[in-house]
Order: C-alpha cells, then sequence, then structure tokens
C-alpha cells in the first residue's frame, strides 16, 4: 500500500464533546435496563462495558475511572445484584482500555475487534468471580456470549459514534 493511500485513508477527527459521551453512556445504561427476554437475554451485550470500552479507547483524556465506577454502582442498584460488582469490573475494563488505547488505535476496525474481546471476556469474568465468591452457582458458559456480541457490535458501534466527530467540508474549498 502506498503512503498517499495511507494517508488519505486517515482522517483528523473532531474531539467529542462531553454532552455527547455523557448521552450516550446515559442510552447504554437505559438499553442495559431493558427487559430483554429468552434467547435476546443471552445474546444481549453489556452495553455500558461496549461504550466505556470505546470511550477509554477513543478519548482517554475525557473519560476516566470515575464514569466507569459510578456506572458500574448504577448498575448493580439496577440489578439489585451484589454491590460493587459491576463498578469493579467497569474500572478494571477502563483501566485495561486506557493502558491499550494506542495499541489498540493503530489497528483497523475489524482488527481492534480482536483486542476488545478479550476486555470484555475480563469484564465479565471480574462479575463472574464477585459472584462465585459470593456464593451464587455457575451460570454456564451462555454467560460468555455477551462478550463475543458486544466484540460482533464494536465495527457497527465504532461507525456510528464518530460520525458527530467528522469535520464537515468546507464549502469555500470545495473540489473543482
Amino acid at each position: 500500500m502506498s503512503l498517499a493511500r495511507v494517508i488519505e485513508r486517515q482522517e483528523i477527527l473532531l474531539p467529542a464533546r462531553p454532552g455527547f459521551i455523557a448521552a450516550t453512556l446515559a442510552a447504554a445504561f437505559l438499553l442495559n435496563l431493558l427487559p430483554w427476554g429468552g434467547v435476546l437475554a443471552t445474546l444481549t451485550p453489556d452495553f455500558v462495558a461496549v461504550l466505556l470500552l470505546y470511550w477509554s479507547i477513543h478519548q482517554p483524556r475525557r473519560l476516566g475511572f470515575t464514569p466507569g465506577f459510578l456506572l458500574g454502582l448504577a448498575m448493580d442498584i439496577a440489578e439489585a445484584s451484589l454491590f460493587g460488582q459491576h463498578a469493579l469490573a467497569y474500572t478494571v475494563l477502563t483501566y485495561g482500555a486506557i493502558t491499550l488505547h494506542r495499541r489498540i488505535l493503530m489497528f483497523g476496525i475489524r482488527h481492534q475487534v480482536l483486542h476488545v474481546l478479550p476486555l470484555l471476556v475480563v469484564a465479565q469474568l471480574i462479575m463472574l468471580i464477585v459472584r462465585l465468591a459470593a456464593g451464587a452457582s455457575f451460570p454456564g458458559m451462555s454467560y460468555f456470549v455477551a462478550s463475543l456480541a458486544g466484540a460482533a457490535l464494536w465495527p457497527a458501534l465504532a461507525v456510528l459514534l464518530q460520525l458527530p466527530q467528522r469535520p464537515r467540508p468546507d464549502p469555500d474549498h470545495a473540489a473543482i
């Protein structure tokens, strides 16, 4: 691939507005609260985890550990689950994403999935370990399908969330 083609393919995005980040995280929280039933309950990803991962990778300076911790506590309250399990998982997820964000951004969207999937699995493992330590029974291997669904959602989510960040074409410098 020629250097001109690589430069042409790269695009400088505008920084995300804090209000947009907060709105997407609030929407993800509400999606997690929907009563998914049957097979959909197994196939539904943890939308908050996927969005926290996305913003921690793409805007690591705008999103720290605090939103992950607070959203985790809110998820614990909303699901009436063991207090702190989501908070711990989301904080570790955010740490992993911030630590690896430069490496992940070096790859295209399709290859980013290979980095996103282990991070989502680790977050689910943390929640599972906390539940098992509290005396819950093992939910089965279908428990990890949500991580696969979240990783499968990654390419579409990345394209969708980058739309507001793309600079608008300047009408004064239109191609002739």
